[in-house]
C-alpha cells in the first residue's frame, strides 16, 4: 500500500513540477509590476495549500519504503529516492524559497531568472523520483 501511495503522490509532484517549471514560473514575468506583489503572495499561499497533502504523503511513504522495504524491492532504490527527496527539500529551502521572498516585495528580473534556473534541479530530481517509483512498481508487479 505504501508503494501505491508513494507512486501516486510522487507522480502528482512530477506533473506539478513540470507545469510550474515550464508554464507557471516563466509566465510570472508577464504579470506586471503593479500587480506582482499580490500575485506572488497568492501564488505562495495557493501552492502551499496544494502541496501540503501530496508532498507529505510522498515524504512519509518514501520513509516507509526505506524502513519497510517490500520483498523484491531493493532497499538501495528506496534510499536513492529518499536521497533525491532530501535534495528537493534542500533546494527548495536554500534556493527557491529565498527567491520567492525577494519576489514578494515586487518583480525583480534577477530573482525571477534565478528562480526559474534553480528550479530545474527540483524538476529533474522529481522526474528521477518518478522513474524510481515506476521501477519499484515494476519490480513488484
Amino acid at each position: 500500500m505504501a508503494l501505491l501511495v508513494h507512486a501516486g503522490a510522487t507522480w502528482f509532484m512530477v506533473g506539478l513540477a513540470w507545469m510550474v517549471q515550464v508554464v507557471h514560473y516563466p509566465l510570472m514575468a508577464w504579470v506586471g509590476h503593479a500587480a506582482f506583489p499580490a500575485y506572488e503572495g497568492e501564488h505562495t499561499r495557493r501552492m502551499g495549500a496544494l502541496l501540503a497533502l501530496p508532498w507529505g504523503a510522498e515524504g512519509l511513504s518514501a520513509l516507509a519504503l526505506v524502513a519497510l522495504a517490500p520483498p523484491g524491492a531493493p532497499r538501495w532504490l528506496a534510499l536513492l529516492g529518499l536521497g533525491l527527496l532530501g535534495l528537493i527539500v534542500a533546494s527548495t529551502v536554500a534556493l527557491q524559497v529565498p527567491r520567492h521572498r525577494e519576489l514578494t516585495a515586487g518583480f525583480a528580473a534577477h530573482a525571477h531568472r534565478r528562480l526559474v534556473t534553480t528550479s530545474w534541479l527540483r524538476t529533474a530530481a522529481w522526474t528521477a523520483r518518478g522513474i524510481i517509483a515506476l521501477a519499484l512498481l515494476a519490480l513488484l508487479a
